[in-house]
């Protein structure tokens, strides 16, 4: 597009010279015209996947016919979920468009609305407004846009996804849905649709109203085709049923299907101003590559405040239009957020310790045991607290690849559960401070199996699962063999880092007292991603991120995340187990559209239990804890509502509950230069903690 912007430009230079101030193409949003295109679009997809479901349902009772056994049974199943893909395709297509602009009389008068009014405050009525905060970020971010070429980059929480306002947000302690941008909300007698009367009082940062077009114009801009996100095009054409506005105010989401926590998912949409789009085109990477759209949050980036490679800032909104709603009043509070580019973590460290910026994660058993051993800590200048969480476990351990030989067998991939000496890393590694993850999705708290206890580590154990996979001979060196000859030997990948790499050196010597051979394979980070990512690995070490407050099972294991239609791996997915089984891929969906807390937790309950029984996942370590040190100007909660932070987060930080008191800074500055000192303070806040079961010994 830049090419051809230049030829013409140059075939106006012969006619006009080319004056960009008043030969500029005219340009506009053209939403109005988009709509009707792309509302016959999903409608053709959803009769051709309508179509295709079909035949397949056809298919499947043609074969269930003359199936028995266990073929039948998983026929069987695949025929109940096909069934209630066809409802899904019957409800979408009776909605109308996907986009659609309604009346208020099309609203329903028997709505219940609701206002999430009854939830205990967020933050601290002590917190002081002002001051600036200062943390570092080891890379500068490629764009600031929310959208398009390189948006989704590591800075993009910082700038949206911890600041936007969505219609309804989940409360960070009790997980209850609260007001956002919605000042009231109702969800229909199918549980399908939830309308959403915006607050009066929403303004974007600039001062306009936020209306109700906004967000069907948010949906126009992630799925044209100006920009290049199949993701996104993917993401609302599947997930979402219809998005509609009735009157300035009123707006609905409709999901396919009825589910737990529906409000919250389908107000995690978040408004567009088109005043600010009106340029949007084929060269929106181009055009809007630095400019930071109006916010609803409270914190919006000025021009001035970019330094290209160096620093960011954000400044807070004035007139903010929610500064004063309960949720809210007591957070957001530094003036300004300033984020400078530090590459380098020991470096950040040290500008740490010398007070340029203002917080440090000490999470890191020698940052907290010995980095922090220092005269700022001492001396008061710098209070260190150990903060108990409630976040879900990050799955962290190793994913078995289970179309590769030998981990196609049952018992090797018991036998290396038991080969894995995680403990040892936990009390090498990481001073014994971390525990022992014990299943994947742990955490959940109602909708995680509290009995499922990871297999240890055990010499004995280990080697009679092996045994019974045929591996009964040792050669010299110790590693077990069949008597064909093959040896006992599985590669795992991973990203090679100082610390994965010890952590690796640990697992590999234990592991060969149980006669069983740990190659590693250790790559550059994006190499060893791209290897999981083709299935081209035996065994890999992951550790993803998944939100509360519903665990994810479907991504992880569905089967079209793991082989195509005509049984090929599928590469690019997140199923790196490769594990495809009809009663997975059914609980797997049920999982995803629970409309009960009941029928979710029957669903996520059994599929950890399958994966602890089909042992295609080695828990590996978890931290259920965050260090911070913070100089003593940094204020955090200290309230019957808010100890230090509220518990269901990963990063305190994220919640903006702390806040810069100037006169401290000032007074603790002038202690410095005097060499006055204060009392030493190390905290541990445990008043969210979570007991973990104790695992048993070992054999």
């Amino acid at each position: 597009m830049r090419r051809l912007l230049t030829s013409l430009c140059f075939l106006a230079v012969i006619v006009t010279g080319c004056r960009h101030e008043t030969d500029e193409i005219a340009r506009k949003l053209e939403f109005d015209a988009f709509l009707p295109i792309y509302n016959r679009h999903i409608e053709t997809w959803l009769k051709t996947q309508q179509a295709a479901t079909a035949k397949e349902t056809a298919r499947v009772a043609t074969e269930l016919t003359t199936a028995e056994g266990e073929a039948k049974t998983a026929l069987e199943l695949h025929a109940a979920a096909l069934n209630l893909e066809q409802e899904k395709w019957k409800f979408r297509l009776s909605l109308g468009h996907f986009l659609k602009v309604g009346t208020p009389a099309e609203i329903p008068a028997d709505l219940v609305w609701e206002y999430g009014m009854d939830q205990p405050e967020i933050g601290d009525p002590a917190a002081k407004k002002g001051g600036a905060f200062r943390r570092y970020i080891p890379t500068f971010p490629p764009t600031i846009r929310p959208i398009g070429d390189n948006a989704n980059n590591s800075f993009r929480g910082d700038l949206y996804d911890y600041i936007d306002m969505p219609m309804v947000n989940l409360h960070p302690q009790t997980m209850e849905m609260i007001p956002g941008l919605a000042q009231e909300w109702a969800t229909s007698k199918d549980g399908r649709t939830i309308y959403f009367r915006i607050d009066p009082e929403a303004r974007y940062s600039d001062g306009v109203p936020v209306r109700a077009k906004d967000f069907l114009v948010s949906v126009y801009l992630r799925v044209s085709d100006n920009i290049v996100n199949p993701y996104s095009k993917q993401f609302y054409r599947e997930n979402i049923a219809q998005v509609a506005m009735y009157d300035d105010l009123t707006v609905s989401v409709s999901l396919p299907e009825a589910k737990i926590y529906a409000p919250a998912i389908a107000g995690a949409i978040t408004p567009s101003p088109p005043h600010f789009y009106s340029e949007y085109g084929p060269d929106y990477n181009e055009r809007y590559q630095w400019r930071f759209p109006p916010t609803t949050g409270a914190y919006e980036v000025l021009p001035e405040d970019i330094i290209k490679g160096a620093s960011i800032t954000q400044t807070r909104v004035k007139d903010w239009w929610a500064k004063d709603r309960k949720y809210y009043r007591y957070r957001f509070n530094p003036d300004k957020l300033v984020h400078t580019v530090v590459r380098d973590e020991s470096k950040a460290f040290e500008l740490f310790r010398a007070g340029e910026l203002d917080t440090s994660f000490l999470t890191q058993p020698q940052l907290w045991y010995e980095k922090s051993e220092i005269a700022q800590v001492y001396n008061g200048y710098i209070e260190r607290v150990t903060f108990y969480n409630k976040y879900p476990k990050v799955p962290r351990g190793l994913y078995l690849n289970v179309s590769k030989a030998p981990l196609n067998d049952l018992d090797v991939r018991i036998g290396i559960h038991h080969a894995m000496n995680w403990q040892k890393v936990i009390d090498v590694m990481f001073r014994g401070d971390y525990q022992r993850l014990n299943a994947f999705n742990e955490g959940y708290v109602t909708f995680s199996d509290p009995s499922i206890v990871a297999r240890p580590f055990s010499i004995d154990a280990a080697r009679a699962a092996f045994a019974k996979a045929g591996y009964t001979q040792e050669g010299r060196d110790g590693i077990l063999a069949k008597p064909d000859g093959t040896r006992l030997s599985v590669s795992v990948t991973y990203p090679a880092m100082p610390q994965i790499d010890r952590i690796f050196a640990i697992l590999r010597e234990e592991a060969k007292a149980c006669g069983f051979e740990l190659r590693l394979d250790g790559l550059e980070y994006t190499v060893a991603y791209k290897k999981e990512m083709q299935k081209q690995h035996e065994m890999a070490l992951g550790s993803w991120l998944i939100n509360p407050p519903v665990p994810d099972f479907h991504q992880f294991l569905h089967s079209t995340n793991a082989i195509d239609e005509k049984g090929n791996l599928k590469p690019q997915t997140n199923n790196t187990f490769v594990w495809h089984r009809a009663d997975t891929d059914v609980l797997s969906e049920k999982v995803r559209t629970a409309s009960t807390a009941e029928e979710l937790k029957d669903a996520a309950w059994k599929l950890q239990r399958i994966m602890h029984d089909e042992a295609i996942f080695v828990p590996g370590y978890s931290v259920d804890f965050v260090r911070i040190g913070s100089w003593r100007w940094v204020k955090w909660p200290d309230c019957e509502n808010t100890r230090f932070s509220p518990p269901v987060v990963y990063d305190p930080h994220e919640v903006f509950v702390f806040w810069i008191d100037e006169e401290v800074k000032a007074e603790t500055q002038s202690a410095r230069r005097t060499g006055k000192s204060f009392p030493e303070s190390t905290k541990t806040i445990e008043d969210y903690r979570v007991k973990a079961p104790t695992s048993p010994a070992a054999p």
